[in-house]
Order: C-alpha cells, then sequence, then structure tokens
C-alpha cells in the first residue's frame, strides 16, 4: 500500500530516564511548550507530548520491562536529532548552561551549514543547524571532496 504525503507524519518520540526533567530541559534549552502529559496508575509518564515551530516530538519514560532503554555513555545515541534554529550557538550555549556537553563544536561547514552538536543531559544528540549558504548538491559534494 502507498499512502500520500498528507496522511504520513514522524513524531520522534524519545526515551528518558527523567521524563519532568526532559519538558523542563526542552522548554528551557529550545522554547518548546508542553503539549500533553499522561501517567500511568503508578505515576510513571508514559506520553508527554512537546511542540517545537511547528514540529511535535514526544517522550516516555524509560522502563526496563517494557523493553525501553535510554541512550548511555556506553551505547551512545541511537539517533541524531537535527535541529534546524536561527542562531545555534545560542541554542548550544543554552543547552549547556542547562547540563548538556558539546559533541562537534559549532562551526561554519564546507556544506553551507553553521551547526554542531550537542548531547542533552538525557543521552540523546542533537545536531544544531543553520543554512549560511545555499548551495546545488554538486557544489557541496565538491567541496567535500576538498
Amino acid at each position: 500500500m502507498t499512502y500520500t504525503s498528507e496522511l504520513i507524519t514522524l513524531e520522534p518520540r524519545l526515551i528518558v530516564s527523567d521524563v519532568d526533567a526532559a519538558l523542563a530541559f526542552y522548554r528551557d534549552a529550545f522554547g518548546a511548550e508542553r503539549l500533553e502529559r499522561f501517567t500511568d496508575q503508578s505515576g510513571r509518564v508514559v506520553h508527554a507530548a512537546m511542540r517545537l515551530g511547528r514540529s511535535v516530538f514526544t517522550m516516555t519514560e524509560a522502563v526496563a520491562a517494557w523493553g525501553l532503554s535510554s541512550p548511555d555513555a556506553s551505547s551512545g545515541p541511537g539517533v541524531l536529532l537535527h535541529l534546524t534554529v536561527p542562531d545555534p550557538d545560542m541554542t548550544a550555549d543554552r543547552m549547556l548552561a542547562l547540563g548538556g556537553s558539546t559533541v562537534i563544536e559549532i562551526e561554519d561547514r564546507p556544506y553551507g551549514k553553521r551547526e554542531g552538536r550537542v548531547l542533552d543531559p538525557f543521552g540523546h544528540a542533537w545536531i544544531l543547524s543553520k543554512t549560511i549558504e545555499q548551495l546545488s548538491n554538486e557544489e557541496i559534494g565538491k567541496r567535500l571532496k576538498t
């Protein structure tokens, strides 16, 4: 079966050890807006959603019995979240002040982006990016080979 693009959405779900701390971090680091937060009968957060610009991402608490593990330093992130922002330097600084750590410094890249990577306190890696130069695929290929 083939779907038309209007029917398809992709909503990343982050598995974190402390959903409430993650909600606060993403609010303070990115200005994300909390949309939902649901707990089960034991008080465990089983779903939380945030809006970031036009995008929505969700979270759930790590629960070993359900096969849900958050990333850790030994295994590293299982996904890179690519976030386009007006000012990657400012966003990285805010993430670092809130407990994140630099993986790759924010710099101008030969493919026309100013970007770098920051690991949030929950083990998720964020590429913080801004287009600084519109380049063709051919030009990007040439620059990356030099």
